[in-house]
């Protein structure tokens, strides 16, 4: 589905500056995490953007007025270039933020990437013991990587956020993990219930929470954010299959970011190949602003004009949009649909069912990410 030419000329007049770039620049990682949300058909490293295609990816978008640049993967730290890309990103004066899972990090290294001019840390973990975290990360010695790696950045003067993706079979241990969180020293720490795209997909009945541990966690957040005002700030995402409105996915289709994969591929959002429907151009043929302006794809959900009834005439279509394209697509068979997490969606009803269903199955063995 793509929008109508005019459609697509109203709309192109609003758009807007985008303030964030995630640079996407490899899908090598040692971990195999089961709730991945990188594509099931991963990118060989010999089709990976080189160090000067990245840099001049770097270049376009501080042009275009990109302000942060989050380098993502995958595993980022399995770039050997890695050093020289903030470097990169520190000359263009963008704010760089790293998003890791610690392995493939060493002191050395950390200490090179702050020398470098990195800004910021994105350490994440999958629970708060050695055999929990890795046995949901597939890899073995990886918890205690994770420890040393936030000594590291401590000592190199960074700043750091810890992500922590939480789920059927490891959310009862949230409130240990943002302790842990505060223990490494920590200035925030990110809790994100599984989003259900990618290898979660196939794992659900394995990863999706019941509602009651979704109720607890939303009451445990707000209690801890309470408990350590002034110590470290607690971002929350919760469970889309038991909310009853969706979230406001990506600030908006096409309006505040975007990611660049790593053969170069220039999306809306992460998961947005996941429309079967949509192309999307390369910053290998074409300008990242003129993709960021014209391309199809973001151009297909921007604004309010392609919205389908009840999002059209809802009084919430400026504060969620919708909701997310991809859940439409994979839920309802139609990226332009309401988000069946919505509560006046019509399979809103059979979502939750499906949920529902979903964590009253036995937890079977983890089908982990490209194994």
């Amino acid at each position: 589905m793509t929008a109508h030419p005019a459609s697509r000329e109203r709309t192109a007049a609003a758009v807007t500056v985008p303030m964030a770039l995630l640079a996407e620049l490899t899908h090598r990682c040692p971990l195999a995490c089961p709730y991945c949300s990188n594509p099931l058909e991963l990118t060989r490293a010999d089709e990976e953007l080189s160090t000067a295609e990245w840099i001049g990816v770097f270049e376009q978008a501080a042009a275009l007025g990109v302000l942060h640049l989050h380098l993502s993967g995958g595993e980022p730290a399995s770039r050997r270039d890695l050093v020289e890309l903030v470097a990169a990103a520190a000359r263009l004066s963008l704010y760089s933020n790293l998003i890791t899972s610690g392995v493939g990090l060493t002191e050395t290294r950390v200490k090179a990437l702050a020398d470098a001019g990195l800004d910021h840390v994105q350490l994440s973990i999958q629970g708060t013991s050695a055999e929990t975290a890795d046995r949901i990360g597939g890899y073995k010695g990886g918890y205690q990587r994770k420890l040393a790696v936030a000594g590291w950045v401590a000592g190199a003067g960074l700043p750091l956020t810890v992500n922590a993706v939480c789920h059927r079979q490891n959310m009862d241990e949230l409130e240990a993990m943002i302790a842990l969180a505060v223990e490494l020293g920590a200035r925030r720490i990110e809790v994100a219930t599984v989003q259900f795209h990618g290898w979660a997909d196939r794992n659900r009945a394995a990863l999706m929470p019941t509602r009651e541990q979704a109720a607890a966690a939303t009451v445990l957040v707000a209690a801890a954010r309470e408990r350590y005002k002034g110590v470290i700030v607690i971002d929350y995402v919760p469970a889309d299959h038991f909310a009853t409105y969706p979230k406001a996915c990506m600030g908006g289709w096409g309006k505040v970011g975007l990611n660049v994969t790593p053969s170069g591929k220039v999306l809306p959002c992460h998961a947005a190949e996941t429309i079967p429907s949509l192309t999307f151009e390369s910053v290998r043929d074409l300008p990242l602003e003129r993709i960021w302006r014209e391309g199809a794809a973001f151009n297909a959900f921007r604004g309010t004009d392609w919205m389908q009834e009840p999002c059209r005439s809802c009084e919430r279509r400026d504060i969620d949009f919708g909701g997310c394209r991809c859940q439409a697509m994979a839920l309802a068979g139609d990226p332009a649909a309401t988000d069946p997490v919505c509560v006046r969606s019509p399979l809103h009803g059979l979502l939750v069912e499906a949920a529902e269903r979903d964590a009253a199955a036995e937890a079977g063995a983890f089908v982990y990410r490209g194994r």
